[in-house]
């Protein structure tokens, strides 16, 4: 074998190895993670973030509305005492949950309240699935809707208040719009505390 084809063969295999060096380098290079994946951009990682906090926030608020349609279940006298609240409740969920994705637990009860709460436990996933939402405790009743219509209201205030401090909370991590629209549904849970708690005790 002469030396010209060694020198033919040599040069092939530099030029190989610089090929498949360059194609590594840009599989890897600046603004990629780990497999070859990009990395999300900043504003892709504050909209993820503001994601996740809407549907906490809206869990949070979906509690208070399902307490709200199971005391109305059980106590239909108080409807014309809780169903403004229940209302009110329900846009607070509705505003709270990201764009383009439904409401847990937002629709209307039956007038004749004969239907049963819209489930709100629930809240779509990172793909389109439903999944778990974040609760307080086991539900708005832990030991059941109370038999009477003073221990219920009671009880209602108590998880108002609760979950007005969860949204007051919340405006720590929230950007600007998102904080705004928090502090206002805070402000009317303790407005929905308070008004439930003068009807316990009436």
């Amino acid at each position: 074998m002469g030396r010209t084809e060694v020198t033919r063969r040599r040069a092939l295999a530099v030029a190989t190895a610089s090929g498949v060096s360059g194609a590594l380098a840009g599989c890897s290079g600046p603004g990629s993670g780990g497999g070859g994946l990009p990395r999300p951009s900043a504003a892709e990682s504050a909209r993820r973030a503001e994601t996740v906090l809407r549907r906490r926030s809206a869990a949070a608020s979906g509690v208070l509305l399902a307490g709200y349609d199971e005391a109305l279940d059980a106590h239909p006298a108080l409807g014309g005492r809780l169903a403004p609240l229940r209302e009110a409740a329900a846009r607070h969920v509705a505003a709270l949950a990201p764009p383009g994705e439904r409401a847990p637990g937002a629709a209307s009860p039956d007038p004749a309240g004969t239907a049963s709460p819209t489930p709100v436990g629930t809240a779509p996933g990172a793909d389109g699935a439903a999944s778990p939402a974040p609760r307080s405790g086991a539900g708005p009743f832990p030991r059941g809707v109370p038999a009477e219509p003073g221990a219920v209201l009671g009880e209602l205030a108590a998880l108002a208040s609760r979950t007005a401090a969860a949204h007051a909370a919340a405006l720590v991590a929230a950007p600007p719009e998102l904080a705004r629209l928090l502090a206002s549904v805070a402000a009317a849970g303790a407005a929905h505390a308070y008004l439930l708690g003068e009807g316990s005790r009436a």
